[in-house]
Parts: structure tokens; sequence; C-alpha cells
């Protein structure tokens, strides 16, 4: 009986481990912060390109007139997927004009999810042309 229990048991703490690390990954890749029923596009010219992981961020700076420029931090996906779709650490540079499409935080705060941009050179690398 003790080496039934002793699999029983093994199995039950392989089982737990499996629930938590799912659970764990999928909220990490949760797009619940994003207001998926919404887009909007942002004119400004980018403060940084920051290629790191887990994902890529665009800081971006957008004039509103008569106000101060609103800093806006939009979320790409991994360096590894915008990789294969042709982006590199260099696509973007600081003072970078662009307009970018994106999924607005759902809090209000200045953030979203990337959907599709233009740069200087005209549509960015994935976007639809």
């Amino acid at each position: 009986m003790k080496p039934q229990m002793n699999r029983l048991l093994n199995f039950a703490v392989i089982a737990i481990a499996a629930m938590l690390t799912t659970s764990s990954l999928l909220a990490h890749h949760s797009f619940a912060m994003f207001d998926q029923s919404r887009s909007v596009e942002l004119r400004g010219t980018v403060k940084s390109f920051r290629w790191s992981n887990p994902h890529v961020f665009i800081q971006l700076l957008v004039t509103k007139e008569g106000s101060d420029d609103e800093e806006w931090s939009i979320e790409m996906t991994s360096p590894e997927h915008l990789a294969r779709v042709g982006w590199k650490p260099g696509t973007l540079k600081p003072g970078d004009k662009v307009t970018l499409v994106i999924h607005p935080m759902c809090d209000g705060v200045k953030g979203g999810q990337y959907l599709s941009g233009t740069g200087p050179g005209g549509p960015l690398i994935g976007s639809p042309q």
C-alpha cells in the first residue's frame, strides 16, 4: 500500500505544480488591461525604444495643442516574435516621428498595446500596408 500512496502523492505534487505554473503564465500574458473594443491613433516622437524581455516598449511623446507633451508607454510583444517579422533593436530611434495605432489601457493610464504604425520610412514592419 505504501508504494501506491507515494505514487499518488507524487502525482498530486506534479499536478499542483503544473496548475500553478500554467495559471501564472496565463496571468502574465493576459490582455485584460487593454481595451480591446477601442483603437486610438497617436502621433508623436519616439522618446525610447526598449528592446527587452519579456516585452518591447515604445515610449512616445505625444504633443497636445496648448499643453505639455504626454508620455505614452506602448507595449509590444517579445523581441523574439518581433525579430521573426523583421523588427530590430534599431527599427525605431529617439526622435523618430511616428503614428501608432494602439488598444488603450482600460484604466485611462497613458499606455496601450501596439497594433500597427507608420514610421519615418512608411509603414512599420508587420503593419498592414
